[in-house]
């Protein structure tokens, strides 16, 4: 039997996997918020965090990335967006944006996982 706190957690989670270079193994992280409300309370989700972590040894410590769904990014002055036309965007990006389409996301001084 499953328990009702894993059926539906008490804070968002997602386990996160991507294929590994040169056909081996995958790579698999979590990620996760601390926010309860982002589950229940759709005011919550305007600017909050997300952690990831993945445990590879070159990641020392658990990301933390700003999560803006609100943001107004193309009014802003044009910059080096790892996610513009031509340039590829970080797989855990990504999948944050099928959760909240056109979200801005700042790795907090971490560099991307891709």
């Amino acid at each position: 039997q499953v328990s009702p706190a894993l059926r539906t957690p008490r804070t968002p989670v997602w386990l996160c996997g991507g294929p590994g270079r040169c056909g081996g193994p995958g790579r698999i992280g979590v990620l996760f918020g601390t926010d309860s409300r982002l589950l229940s309370h759709w005011r919550a989700e305007r600017l909050f965090h997300l952690y990831f972590y993945s445990g590879r040894r070159e990641q020392s410590r658990t990301a933390r990335l700003a999560i803006d769904t609100h943001s107004r990014h193309w009014e802003e002055a044009p910059s080096e967006d790892a996610c513009s036309p031509g340039k590829r965007c970080p797989a855990l990006e990504m999948a944050i944006r099928t959760k909240w389409a056109g979200a801005t996301v700042s790795w907090s001084g971490t560099g991307p996982f891709s």
